[in-house]
């Protein structure tokens, strides 16, 4: 499979789009930018309203995944979509960099843009899986894109650390913001291969005008949710997802957060921090791709599940640096087989000429538990003053997406997507 994988242009620019758009999530989302906007930018209100805009920038994709779905799979337009979404998402990382103390609706409002074009694009993305493999070999591919992504993450740390480990000194905030920057380049350089390797495989419908495609997206939307009675499995993953996304994207969104103000890290410490997680998350997506294929979905992501809640326990006890590092270490290990396995189990649950739509629904259901989790996290801390309650009730998403979980019947999902297909 490698030597077929690192054969097919295709597939390896369809990961290098992972492997670039990693640096926003490691970076903005999770490292630097989610920490300098609490540190410096609303260093009173800033956790509080940091859960909101991220609150409100998922909820906000959640109601457009579904259309955007709709409309690309009818027009046959995936790589205009994924073209147009990326560069407003590099874009607007890149304004990151005016943002100052004090900022706080521009700070707000850069990231909440780039944040819903970034996870715009992802639908579109995450769509080519069924038009770039074939089925037996899905969770392979799915596994593999994951672990190139943490590997650009990796990498997109060791590039903007030198800026970064001035810290909050007066002095070094220009080195600071300029990684924003750093980081909307390294996206833009490691996207353009997808974008000339890769191509829609449905002619595009040019017959419609652009309101006339919007009106195809409602009546296809509508359409699948009067016939969704036929895919009853993928319903109850679908509801499955919802929590347990819930509680990995409020970890993702906070841990930096948690790092810095529960255990004292500096930024040196956190970038080393999240170099061992990236590290371990692509080791991890890279050894269980293979698993994820021979021994199913559903059991790869109930084991990863289970232990998830372990770690969650572990999280409220830990004092020391030495033992966040382990933990991170263990949560980026299972981190990416949990991604891979949920993004390729919906995969084998959809319709090829669906394949936008379904991941649009996909998109619909976590982007709306995304929208969630940070709110409830930030609310839950504005109540008790306690980031470490916060986490630890991040066990009760994962047992109630574990128990949803075994209600779905693998074999039966891809039996429905076989059936309609035909």
């Amino acid at each position: 499979m490698t030597k077929r994988f690192f054969g097919n242009r295709k597939q390896v620019s369809w990961c290098l789009y992972d492997f670039g758009n990693s640096a926003y999530t490691t970076i903005i989302v999770t490292v630097a930018y989610s920490v300098y906007f609490t540190e410096v930018v609303a260093k009173e209100t800033g956790i509080i309203l940091w859960g909101r805009g991220v609150a409100f920038s998922m909820l906000v994709c959640a109601v457009l995944s579904p259309l955007l779905g709709a409309v690309a799979d009818f027009s046959g337009k995936k790589r205009a979509f994924l073209f147009i979404f990326t560069l407003m998402a590099i874009f607007f990382t890149g304004l990151l960099y005016f943002v100052e103390a004090g900022d706080i609706f521009y700070g707000l409002l850069f990231f909440i843009i780039a944040n819903i074009s970034y996870n715009s694009a992802l639908i579109f993305y995450d769509a080519y899986l069924l038009d770039l493999t074939t089925t037996d070999r899905i969770g392979r591919l799915s596994g593999y894109g994951w672990a190139i992504g943490y590997i650009g993450g990796f990498l997109s740390l060791l590039v903007v650390f030198p800026l970064l480990q001035g810290g909050f000194a007066s002095e070094s905030l220009h080195a600071y913001r300029l990684s924003f920057v750093v980081t909307a380049l390294f996206f833009l350089l490691f996207s353009l291969p997808i974008f000339i390797w890769v191509r829609d495989e449905c002619k595009p419908n040019r017959s419609l005008s652009k309101i006339a495609y919007l009106k195809i997206g409602f009546l296809r939307i509508a359409e699948t949710i009067s016939s969704i009675r036929q895919f009853r499995e993928m319903l109850f993953f679908f509801l499955a997802f919802f929590f347990y996304n819930d509680a990995i994207n409020t970890i993702i969104v906070f841990s930096s957060i948690f790092a810095t103000k529960i255990i004292g890290f500096t930024p040196f410490q956190l970038v080393l921090y999240f170099l061992i997680t990236q590290v371990s998350a692509a080791v991890g997506s890279f050894l269980f791709a293979p698993f994820t294929d021979q021994y199913g979905e559903k059991k790869m992501i109930s084991l990863c599940l289970i232990l998830w809640i372990g770690i969650v326990v572990w999280a409220f006890f830990i004092k020391t640096a030495i033992a966040f590092y382990a933990m991170g270490c263990c949560a980026g290990a299972i981190l990416g087989p949990t991604q891979a396995a949920s993004r390729s189990l919906l995969a084998r649950f959809t319709p090829r000429e669906k394949s936008a739509e379904f991941f649009g629904f996909f998109s619909l259901t976590g982007k709306i538990s995304a929208s969630l989790g940070p709110l409830i996290y930030a609310e839950v801390v504005g109540i008790t003053g306690s980031q470490q309650w916060a986490t630890v009730s991040l066990s009760l998403f994962f047992l109630i997406g574990l128990i949803l979980l075994q209600t779905v019947n693998a074999k039966k999902g891809i039996r429905q997507a076989g059936d309609w297909n035909r």
